[in-house]
């Protein structure tokens, strides 16, 4: 339980780092900006349970993230660059602090209202090309959805 907890904070973180890079298009930086909650993932093929789910939190403001994890003591922060000029847009998330300090994670995503779905490389080695998580892969897809005040 405590890999599945790690690689969804280290997804969510990168989906948090997304805001704030020098390509961004003029809406991406402030629309993902807010409280992100995982309704749907999949890690390697693997459909992740809701109770994993309900126990992350994604902030992003700005340039920066912080994931944080019930019954995890140091939240996942750190930053990202997004990439709107190409198809799927990308994101580049680089953890500065918590259980991934250190690590990038390439991404690509998309931004629809108040749904955010991401699908990182944990292997770290290269953006996706399609939204999926095939068996045997460190691909990770998450749907996240914008907290409601």
């Amino acid at each position: 339980m405590n890999i599945m907890i790690t690689c969804l904070v280290a997804l969510a973180i990168t989906t948090a780092t997304a805001v704030g890079a020098e390509k961004n298009a003029p809406g991406d930086d402030k629309a993902i900006n807010g409280i992100w909650l995982p309704t749907e993932a999949v890690l390697g093929g693997v459909t992740l349970p809701p109770p994993a789910l309900q126990k992350i939190t994604l902030r992003i403001d700005g340039a920066k993230y912080e994931v944080t994890v019930k019954g995890e003591s140091v939240p996942d922060q750190g930053t990202s660059m997004l990439n709107t000029n190409v198809s799927p847009k990308t994101m580049t998330i680089t953890s500065t602090n918590g259980p991934n300090r250190g690590k990038t994670f390439p991404a690509i995503y998309e931004l629809k209202d108040d749904t955010l779905r991401v699908c990182y490389d944990l292997s770290g080695e290269k953006h996706p090309t399609d939204f999926k998580s095939l068996k045997g892969t460190q691909l990770y897809l998450v749907t996240y959805k914008r907290k409601q005040k």
